[in-house]
This record gives structure tokens, C-alpha cells and sequence, in this order.
């Protein structure tokens, strides 16, 4: 029976210590120039130290006139290299492999951040308020992001970290490709499942050709939109099915928008099944694992107990057990897990606290939700500062920080926390 504290090797030839990874969370920690700050070594340097067998960056942004968010960093010449080779460092010493999490927002992209309209692969708005409708990019345009995900990735292996995962989900521009919501494209580019994954598959193979085959190379995929029309769980099983062929290293297994965002698993919203299992995937996860052959999967998303991550490995429905949220409050939590197999961890759930009645309002929803994201980034934000997690910080200090931080976008959910 396959255990938590069992090695795994990938294709590439890097062997991750143990099962735990320390999913992506995106810190808001750049320099003004977008550069990759102190205070995220100190933050790394604390996940490292904690026994991770894999720490994945948040949101690496690949071209600085495009950002998810204030605070990205941006990974598109080597102006940082000896910044990053720190931060790669800060986790290793620890005894953790580190990889970039690569990014281009698309449509999802704060305008407010750098003044620049957002593209997608077509001219559609996002349902989400005070979004602009993108430009639809170009032939041109669409090769100029290929070589910048090339570009970013071949920066990363310089700089000394041990791979890279793309953010092939959450509404993202890889994941807005593959969606019929959000491409409507009728040229080689889209107009059919086979069509719209060819800019994930290209992604892939641009990247895997700009680095050495000892460098790692992942991908988060979406398990579906969980919208009406959007891109399903046949789709997605598809698309494992020829990402495995691509020579990627570890599949990460997500679902859900900021449109309809499943990836933060409200109780309210999950089932009965999930809630007994604990990952809000793992359902999902049992049927990647018939078409992903020897690529191993990993699934973030509701984890909080020694046994259920256990049962998840222990059966062969995933691989890696992916810990998001309860690093921001525990950054020892690999090591909590590790060291008890009858431990919990903590996940505060942050909210409005509004009557039920009024809870239900999608407007109500997303701020909830864009609350609880930016209540954990507040959390990163004291570890990097030298602190340590403040578990009881009250709502209404981080509305303000929300504010202060984002400004007139700060009730946008614009971060993937599981």
C-alpha cells in the first residue's frame, strides 16, 4: 500500500521525496517591478523547512503587460535571475524541489494592474463585475505567448528551480482556450474539442523544447467548468489522455472559474460523497487515472486529514496530495501531516457572515469568496514579513487590506486557494 512518506519518480528523473505538495498560492509578494521579493524566500524558506515533497510558486506571470493581479511576480527576461535563484534556493535548503507556476491571465487580467486591455482567444467577457471584454488575439499574438511560456520556463531552469507547472485551469488563458464559453474561434485555434486543446498541447511542447529532459514539466488542468456549456469532464478526460503523450512529468487535477469558482469547495455546495472523501476531485481523479497512463496525478482541493490523504494515495486515485489554504495558517502543516496519522488540519472558512437569505446573492457569493482568498494572502503576507500566522484576524481588517491592496478590483476572486 502506497503511503505518504513513499519517494515518487517522474519521467524526468526528479524523485519527489514524499507525497505532499504545497500547492499553488498566489502571494502578492513582488517587488514594485515585479521582481520576486525578500519577504518570498522567508515565506519558502518556511515551507521548505516543513517537509514538502514538491512546492509549487504561485502566479509566475509570463509578460508584465498582462497580470492577474497586483504583486505578480513576472518571468519574462532574466533582469531577476539572482532574485530567483534565491527564492529557488530558500526552498531547497529545506529539502523541497520548487517549481514556477506559469501564467498569462487572458481575460481574467486586471486592467488596473498595468492599463493594458486583456486578451482571449476570442472577444468575450468573463461574468465577472467590472471586467472588460478582451481582445481577441491574433495568429501573432498567440505565437508570441507560446515563445513567452518557452521563454519563462527556460528563465526558471537557470535560475535553478526544478521545473515548472502551467496553469492550464480556473479560467485562466490555457483554460479559456479549451472552454467553448470563452472560445469561439473557428480557425485552427478553436471550433471544436480538438481544435481548442491544441494551445495547451502547444504549451507543452513549446516548453518541454526549451529546457533539458532532467527539467520538470507539469500542468493544472481544469476537471471541468462547472458551467452550462462550458468545458466538461468528457473533454477534459481527452485532454489528459494526449497530455500524457507530451512527456509531462505531473498532472494536477482542479475545477471551476471565478465564475463559478468549485475550486474553493464551500460546504454548501458540496456533496455528500465529496464531503466524505474530503477532495473536492478525487471523483474526477478515478476516471483521469484510467487515460493518464504512467503520468502520475496530483489532486488539491479539501484535504484536512492524515486518513484522507492516506486513502487517496493508499488507493491509486491520485498520486500527490496537493495542501493549498492550510499552508497559509500552519506553514508547518507538511510536517503535521507526516508526523500523525490522527491530526486535522485547520482551514478557517472567512465570510461576511450575512443571514442565509442574503448569503445565496451571487454579488454576496463572490465577495465572500474573494474575501476568504484575500484573508489567506494576508496570512502569506505576515510570513513574509517575518511573522507568523494570525489565525484570529477579524473580516474586517482584511476588507481594508483588500482595498489598499487592489483597489477599485480588490472584490474580484482573482486567487486560486484550495
Amino acid at each position: 500500500m502506497t503511503g505518504l512518506h513513499e519517494p515518487l519518480p517522474l519521467a524526468c528523473g526528479l524523485i519527489l521525496p514524499n507525497r505532499l505538495m504545497k500547492a499553488a498560492l498566489s502571494e502578492g509578494l513582488a517587488t514594485h517591478d515585479h521582481g520576486p521579493d525578500e519577504r518570498l524566500e522567508r515565506l519558502y524558506a518556511r515551507w521548505g523547512a516543513s517537509g514538502y515533497g514538491l512546492i509549487i510558486t504561485g502566479n509566475v506571470m509570463i509578460d508584465r503587460q498582462h497580470l492577474g493581479e497586483p504583486g505578480n511576480v513576472v518571468l519574462d527576461d532574466d533582469r531577476d535571475l539572482d532574485g530567483l535563484t534565491r527564492w529557488a534556493k530558500s526552498a531547497q535548503d529545506g529539502g523541497s524541489p520548487i517549481w514556477v507556476q506559469l501564467n498569462h491571465p487572458g481575460r481574467q487580467a486586471n486592467p488596473l494592474a498595468t492599463g493594458t486591455r486583456p486578451v482571449a482567444p476570442s472577444a468575450i467577457a468573463p461574468g465577472l463585475p467590472g471586467v472588460p471584454t478582451p481582445r481577441a488575439l491574433s495568429e501573432e499574438d498567440i505565437d508570441d505567448i507560446l515563445r513567452r511560456f518557452a521563454t519563462a520556463a527556460s528563465l526558471a531552469e537557470a535560475a535553478g528551480f526544478d521545473g515548472i507547472q502551467i496553469h492550464g485551469a480556473h479560467g485562466y488563458l490555457v483554460s479559456q482556450f479549451l472552454s467553448p464559453l470563452s472560445n469561439q474561434r473557428d480557425d485552427a485555434w478553436g471550433g471544436d474539442p480538438q481544435r481548442r486543446m491544441r494551445f495547451a498541447l502547444e504549451t507543452v511542447r513549446r516548453i518541454r523544447a526549451a529546457v533539458t529532459p532532467s527539467f520538470a514539466v507539469g500542468i493544472k488542468l481544469n476537471s471541468a467548468d462547472f458551467q452550462r456549456g462550458g468545458f466538461t469532464e468528457a473533454e477534459s478526460t481527452e485532454v489528459i489522455q494526449r497530455l500524457a503523450a507530451e512527456h509531462v512529468d505531473l498532472i494536477e487535477i482542479s475545477g471551476g472559474s471565478y465564475e463559478s469558482p468549485a475550486m474553493m469547495g464551500r460546504p454548501a455546495t458540496r456533496s455528500a460523497s465529496t464531503r466524505a472523501r474530503e477532495a473536492y476531485f478525487l471523483g474526477y481523479a478515478r476516471t483521469a487515472r484510467q487515460v493518464a497512463g504512467a503520468v502520475p496525478l496530483a489532486v488539491t482541493g479539501g484535504f484536512r486529514s492524515h486518513a484522507g490523504m492516506l486513502q487517496a494515495v493508499a488507493s491509486g486515485d491520485c498520486d500527490v496530495v496537493g495542501l493549498g489554504r492550510p499552508a497559509a495558517v500552519n506553514p508547518g502543516a507538511a510536517s503535521a501531516v507526516l508526523a500523525s496519522d490522527d491530526g486535522r488540519l485547520a482551514s478557517p472558512r472567512i465570510s461576511l457572515g450575512l443571514p442565509s437569505r442574503l448569503a445565496g446573492n451571487s454579488t454576496v457569493k463572490a465577495l465572500d469568496g474573494a474575501l476568504d482568498l484575500q484573508w489567506h494572502t494576508d496570512q502569506l503576507h505576515r510570513l513574509g514579513a517575518g511573522a507568523d500566522p494570525a489565525p484570529g484576524r477579524p473580516a474586517w481588517r482584511t476588507l481594508w487590506t483588500m482595498v489598499k491592496r487592489n483597489g477599485l478590483d480588490a472584490f474580484r476572486s482573482q486567487r486560486g486557494f484550495k
